[in-house]
């Protein structure tokens, strides 16, 4: 029985998937998922930013996004431990309109609107709370206008040594962040 159960698994793994405008729909219903979505809006953004910004924790963050990428309407990229997410508009053309439209009102409701200021401020900020330290600032919002300002403070910005506590260890040793 064991045999026949693994040669099924691969040709079941096979299937095609195909869209369900169901599944769009129920993505959508859902505030969270909006808000990431709203996010989203101006390009790639990391994990570590909508945890952030939206005060959630990591694996709700995680599932939910997890969700929109069921629905095919969010892609996900790995960099390092980085996972980068952005939104792709769905493959159904009737679909791909009621996204856009949907996209639309999120441009204009106003806890989208502060969501957005809010990652733009986290984003662009000089110093980064220590979550965000050493997190990839999303490309979107550095692309904007004003945003060269920002790169080129962080590229001036001198690195000192940094005393650390290594509790793994005997000795406390330097860093440069």
């Amino acid at each position: 029985m064991y045999i026949f159960y693994a040669k099924m698994i691969p040709a079941m793994s096979r299937k095609a998937k195909e869209f369900e405008i169901e599944n769009l729909f129920s993505a959508l219903a859902d505030r969270t998922r909006l808000r990431l979505l709203s996010l989203m809006a101006d390009g790639e953004v990391c994990v570590c930013f909508f945890v952030e910004v939206l005060q959630v924790s990591q694996p709700k963050i995680s599932r939910h996004l997890a969700y929109l990428r069921n629905a095919g309407v969010v892609a996900a990229r790995r960099d390092g431990k980085w996972m980068h997410y952005r939104i792709v508009e769905p493959p159904d053309a009737q679909a791909a309109r009621i996204f856009n439209e949907v996209r639309v009102w999120l441009a204009e409701d106003e806890e989208m609107k502060h969501d957005r200021q809010r990652l733009e401020k986290v984003c662009c900020a000089v110093r980064l709370p220590s979550t965000l330290k050493h997190a990839p600032r999303p490309a979107g919002i550095l692309a904007q206008p004003g945003a060269a300002d920002i790169q080129t403070a962080f590229r001036d910005q001198p690195q000192l040594p940094v005393r650390k506590n290594d509790p793994f260890s005997n000795s406390n040793w330097l860093d440069y962040d």
